[in-house]
C-alpha cells in the first residue's frame, strides 16, 4: 500500500450482516406486479430444475386458484401435507410449519408471502412463517405481489382505488439475498385474464374492469421495475462495502420525519420509507408531543403508538420528544442523530398565528445549518383550517370529563355572582371583574383548561347579565362597558388557560415523578434482593402496580420453565400459554397476545435475556387487553424486563458461585483426607508391618525386652489408628447432625481429670499441670463427651507444645472456663479460626506433626451441642504458645443432688 493512503477495511456493519445470513437460510423472492404474471409457475418450473440437479427440493404450500397449468408443475415435486384448522364451522387448509421444520429440507418452496394465517395460529402473518424457517437454517422461495409491499400499499389504493388489505413489511424484501422480478406485458397479462387463466370467468371480468386496467398495470409495472432496481443496487453496495471497494456511492444520507400524534401520520410515514428507500438512507421518526395531563393525552398517545409500529415495520427507527420549543430540541436531536434532511408536514396556522410567531418549518430552516428541511405534502383532501380548529376545539370540549369541568364551572360562577353580590350590597364597587377572574383561576386549577375556558365564558355572560348596566339583560349601554367586558373575556381566558396548563405540567411532572421513583424503588428491591425467587416476586409486583394488570414469572432451571412468583398469587398458565413461554425462551423474542406468535393468547410473554443467555420469561395481562399498550407502557415495561434480567443473572451467578465455593470446599476436603488418610495410616502401619515382621522373621534371635518394645510399638500405632478412626466416625456423626448429648448435671472436675489421667497414659513422657477452682460449678451435658473436648485439647496440646501443658478450670459469671495451653510456637493471628476447620493444620503442608487435623473440628462441635463456644488466643495476646478457651453455661443443681453433695 502506498505510503500516506489510507488503508481500505471492510465495512464491519456489512461484514456482520453478511455473517447473520449465512448462519441462516437463503430468501429468493419472486417478484411480481399483479396477479397473474406468472410467479408461481416461474418458481415451480425453477424448482424442478433444481430437483433434477438433485436437490432436496420440497413445496410447503402452493397455491393453483384451479389454474390447470399451475397444477402440472406442481406435480411430481414431494408436497408437505396442509394443517386443517376449523374456523366458524368451516375446514381451513394452512400451511404446516412444524411439519416443514421437522422434515427440514434443503430448499421449501411456499407460495403468497403476503397470506393472512387462520386464527390460533402460531404467527399471524405467512411471512413470519417464513421468517422462522430461515432462522432454523431452510433456503425459502415464496411469490410477492408489488402492491402487497406495507410503504406502497396507500400508492397502490390511490392508483387503482382498491385498498389492499395484506401487506409484507418492506424488511422482508430488503433481507431476500435474490429477488426475482416477473413481468409479462399488460396487455398480455388482460389477455390471459380473459382467457380464464388468472380468475374464473365472472371474477375476470370485474378484475379487468376495476383493477387490471392499462394504466394501473403500467403504474404497477413501474413500481416493481422500480424497487427491483433498487434492491440490486442495495446488493452491489453490500458486496463493495465488504470487499472495500470504494464505490461511486455518495455519503450515506439519514432522514429524520416529524410527526405529531394526529391522523395524517400513516401517510407521512409511507412517503418518507419510499423517498428512504429511493436514497439507500436510514430514517428516523420522531414523535411530537407537548408536556400535557396524561389523562388528556391518551388519545394521542394512542395514535402516536400505532404510528410507532408502522414506522417499526418499514424498517425505521422511532424516538419520542416532549417539549416546549419543538425547534430546538429538534435540531439537537438532528444532530446527534446525524440527520441530513429533516421531513415534516405544514400544519394549518391561522392568520393571527401568523403574525404573533414562526411556524415549526420556518423556525427550522432559520436554525437548521447544513440540514435540509424539506416538506411533505399530506395525499388526499384535507380540511381547511378553520374546519380543522372546529373540529379540534369541539374534541376538546366533548372529550372525557365535560360534565365535571361544565359542572365546576357552573358553580364557581355561581359562587362569584353571590359574592358579588354580598360586596355590592356593603360598599360600592367600581369594577367586580377581579372576582369573576378569581374565579376562573379555581377551576383552571383544578380541573384544567377546559373547566377554565368554560367558567370565562359563563363568567364574561354572568358579568354581563348581573353586574353591566342595563341590569338582567344581555345587551350593553356604553362603549366602555363593551371594551371591558372584552377585555375581561380575553383576559380570563388566556389567565385560565394558562392556570390549566400549568396544571397539566405539574400533573405531568408528578406522574413522571411517580414513576421515577417506583423505577428506583424497584431498583432498590432488585440491589436487596438475594436469590431468583425474591428477584421473581420483586418483578411481578412492580409490574402489576405500576402497569395494573396480572404478571408471572417462569424460571429457567435446566431446560424446564418453571413458575416462580405470579400477581395475584393464584394466577398460572395453562398448556397452550406454556407454549408461546417457551416460544419466549428458546428463540429470546415476545410471544403471545399482540405479537407474530400465538398473538390471540392473554399473554404476552417477554424473555429476560442477559448476554450469556434467557434466565426467566416473564408473562403479563394487560388491565384492557382490547387495546394495544401506549408506548410509554412499553418502555416501562422494556426497563422493567432489563433490570430484572439484570438482577436475576446476578443472583443466578450468586448461586453458582456459592455452589462452585462448596464444590471446591468439598474438593479440600477430600483433598486434606486423601493426604491424611496417606500419611496417619501408611506411618502406623508401616511400624506395625515391620514390627510384626520381625517379630515373624527373627522370633528366636530376640531378647524378652526387644520382642515386649516390639509388641508395644504394635499397640501403640493399632491405638493411634483406632483415634484415628474414632475421629473419621465421630466427625461424620457431627456433620450429620446425629450426636446425641444427654442433658446430664456433669462435674466439670471430675471429666478433666478424666481427660487428664488419659492423656498422661497417651503421652507419658510429657508433664500436664492441671489447677482447678475449688467452687468449681456444674454444667449440663454429657460427661464422656466433654472428657473427650478435653481430651482432644491435651493431645493438641502436646502435639505442638514443647515441654508443659498446663489446665485451668473457673468458674467465670454464668459460665465454667476450662483454659488449655501449650509453651509451644503457636498459631498465627490468621489462622486462629481455621484451626477449629476439618483437617486443617497450623503447620500447613507440613505432615511431620501426626495427627489428622480433626481434634480440634470435633471438639467444637461437641461444644457447641452442649451449648457452649470455643476460640482461641494467638502469640500476640500471649508472648509463646497457644491457649484453647472452653465456655460452657453454668447450671444450678437440684435440691436434692444439692445435699448429696454436701453430705459427700
Amino acid at each position: 500500500m502506498p505510503a500516506g493512503e489510507p488503508e481500505k477495511r471492510p465495512d464491519p456493519d456489512a461484514l456482520l450482516a453478511l455473517s447473520q445470513r449465512e448462519r441462516s437460510g437463503r430468501l429468493k423472492i419472486f417478484l411480481g406486479a399483479a396477479p397473474g404474471v406468472g410467479k408461481t409457475c416461474a418458481m415451480l418450473q425453477e424448482a424442478h430444475r433444481l430437483r433434477a440437479e438433485g436437490g432436496d427440493v420440497v413445496l410447503g404450500l402452493i397455491e393453483t386458484h384451479g389454474r390447470a397449468e399451475t397444477e402440472a408443475l406442481a406435480a411430481g415435486l414431494e408436497t408437505l401435507p396442509r394443517r386443517q384448522v376449523d374456523y366458524r364451522g368451516q375446514v381451513l387448509e394452512e400451511f404446516d410449519i412444524d411439519a416443514a421444520l421437522a422434515r427440514r429440507p434443503a430448499l421449501l418452496v411456499v407460495d403468497e408471502l403476503a397470506h393472512t394465517n387462520a386464527p390460533q395460529s402460531r404467527h399471524p402473518k405467512r411471512w413470519q412463517d417464513i421468517r422462522e424457517l430461515l432462522d432454523a437454517g431452510i433456503d425459502v422461495w415464496t411469490a410477492l405481489n408489488i402492491q402487497h409491499l406495507e410503504s406502497l400499499a396507500d400508492v397502490v389504493a390511490r392508483i387503482t382505488g382498491v385498498t389492499v388489505r395484506e401487506t409484507v413489511p418492506d424488511v422482508m424484501l430488503q433481507e431476500a439475498q435474490d429477488v426475482v422480478l416477473v413481468d409479462i406485458p399488460p396487455d398480455e397479462l388482460i389477455a390471459r385474464l380473459k382467457a380464464g387463466k388468472v380468475y374464473l370467468p365472472q371474477t375476470a371480468r370485474r378484475a379487468v374492469e376495476k383493477f387490471f386496467t392499462p394504466g394501473n398495470l403500467t403504474a404497477l409495472r413501474e413500481l416493481a421495475l422500480r424497487r427491483t432496481a433498487e434492491r440490486v443496487d442495495d446488493q452491489m453496495t453490500e458486496i463493495l462495502r465488504q470487499k472495500a471497494i470504494e464505490g461511486p456511492w455518495a455519503s450515506a444520507e439519514r432522514l429524520l420525519l416529524c410527526l405529531f400524534p394526529d391522523g395524517s401520520g400513516d401517510a407521512l410515514i409511507r412517503q418518507t420509507a419510499r423517498l428512504a428507500s429511493a436514497l439507500n438512507a436510514g430514517w428516523i421518526a420522531l414523535v411530537l408531543a407537548r408536556p400535557g395531563d396524561p389523562e388528556q393525552a391518551t388519545a394521542a398517545d394512542r395514535r402516536a403508538t400505532e404510528a410507532m409500529r408502522l414506522v417499526e415495520t418499514l424498517g425505521g427507527e422511532v424516538l419520542r420528544l416532549t417539549s416546549a420549543d419543538f425547534a430546538e430540541d429538534i435540531l439537537r436531536v438532528a444532530r446527534r442523530e446525524n440527520v441530513t434532511q429533516i421531513l415534516l408536514a405544514p400544519r394549518p396556522r391561522g392568520p393571527i398565528a401568523r403574525l404573533l410567531r414562526q411556524s415549526l418549518p420556518e423556525a427550522l430552516s432559520a436554525r437548521a445549518g447544513g440540514i435540509a428541511v424539506h416538506l411533505l405534502p399530506l395525499s388526499g383532501p384535507q380540511p381547511a383550517a378553520a374546519r380543522r380548529r372546529l373540529d379540534a376545539l369541539r374534541r376538546g370540549l366533548a372529550g372525557p370529563g365535560l360534565p365535571a369541568d361544565l359542572g365546576l364551572a357552573v358553580l364557581a360562577t355561581t359562587g362569584v355572582i353571590a359574592i358579588g353580590h354580598a360586596l355590592a350590597a356593603v360598599m360600592e364597587l367600581p369594577n367586580l371583574s377581579m372576582i369573576f377572574l378569581a374565579g376562573v383561576l379555581i377551576c383552571g386549577t383544578f380541573r384544567g383548561t377546559r373547566a377554565a375556558v368554560l367558567a370565562a365564558l359563563l363568567s364574561c355572560l354572568a358579568y354581563n347579565f348581573f353586574f353591566i348596566e342595563p341590569l338582567h339583560t344581555f345587551s350593553i349601554a356604553r362603549p366602555h362597558e363593551f371594551l371591558a367586558l372584552v377585555i375581561f373575556l380575553v383576559v380570563a381566558s388566556l389567565t385560565g388557560s394558562w392556570t390549566g396548563r400549568i396544571r397539566a405540567q405539574a400533573r405531568a411532572a408528578l406522574a413522571q415523578t411517580r414513576g421515577v421513583e417506583a423505577q428506583a424503588a424497584f431498583s432498590r428491591q432488585l440491589s436487596a434482593a438475594s436469590s431468583a425467587e425474591d428477584v421473581a416476586w420483586a418483578m411481578v409486583t412492580q409490574v402489576h402496580g405500576v402497569m395494573g394488570g396480572k404478571a408471572i414469572v417462569l424460571l429457567v432451571e435446566g431446560t424446564e420453565l418453571l413458575p416462580c412468583a405470579a400477581w395475584p398469587p393464584e394466577e398460572i398458565a395453562d398448556p397452550v400459554e406454556m407454549t408461546a413461554a417457551r416460544w419466549a425462551f428458546e428463540k429470546g423474542e415476545t410471544a403471545g397476545w399482540r405479537t407474530a406468535t400465538l398473538p390471540n393468547l392473554r399473554l404476552r410473554f417477554h424473555p429476560l435475556a442477559t448476554p450469556r443467555h434467557v434466565v426467566a420469561v416473564l408473562g403479563y395481562e394487560p388491565p384492557d387487553r382490547d387495546q394495544p399498550l401506549l408506548a410509554a407502557d412499553e418502555a416501562k415495561l422494556a426497563a422493567a424486563v432489563e433490570q430484572a434480567a439484570v438482577a436475576l443473572d446476578r443472583a443466578l451467578l450468586v448461586r453458582e458461585a456459592v455452589k462452585a465455593a462448596a464444590m471446591q470446599e468439598n474438593e479440600n476436603i477430600r483433598d486434606a483426607l486423601l493426604a491424611s488418610l496417606g500419611h496417619d495410616l501408611r506411618t502406623p502401619l508401616a511400624a506395625i508391618t515391620g514390627a510384626v515382621t520381625t517379630l515373624q522373621r527373627d522370633e528366636t534371635d530376640l531378647r524378652d525386652d526387644q520382642r515386649d518394645d516390639l509388641l508395644d510399638t504394635i499397640g501403640q500405632e493399632a491405638a493411634r489408628l483406632n483415634r484415628f478412626v474414632a475421629n473419621l466416625l465421630e466427625m461424620s456423626r457431627i456433620d450429620q447432625g446425629v450426636v446425641k448429648v444427654r442433658r446430664d448435671w456433669v462435674d466439670v472436675g471430675d471429666a478433666i481429670r478424666l481427660a487428664v489421667d488419659r492423656a498422661r497414659k497417651t503421652h507419658p513422657g510429657r508433664q500436664t499441670r492441671v489447677s482447678l477452682a475449688p467452687d468449681l460449678g456444674f454444667v449440663r451435658g454429657d460427661q464422656e463427651l466433654l472428657a473427650q473436648v478435653v481430651f482432644n485439647l491435651l493431645d493438641n496440646a502436646h502435639k505442638y507444645g514443647e515441654s508443659e501443658v498446663s489446665v485451668h478450670a473457673r468458674n467465670e459469671g454464668d459460665a465454667v472456663v476450662i483454659s488449655v495451653t501449650d509453651d509451644g510456637a503457636g498459631v498465627k493471628p490468621a489462622d486462629l479460626e481455621r484451626i477449629f476447620e476439618k483437617f486443617f493444620r497450623a503447620g500447613g503442608t507440613d505432615r511431620r506433626k501426626p495427627g489428622t487435623g480433626l481434634g480440634l473440628a470435633i471438639c467444637r462441635g461437641l461444644v457447641r451441642a452442649m451449648g457452649g463456644t470455643i476460640k482461641a488466643e494467638s502469640p500476640a495476646i500471649r508472648r509463646r504458645g497457644t491457649r484453647l478457651i472452653v465456655r460452657l453455661p453454668l447450671a444450678e443443681l437440684p435440691a436434692d443432688l444439692t445435699r448429696d453433695e454436701e453430705a459427700r
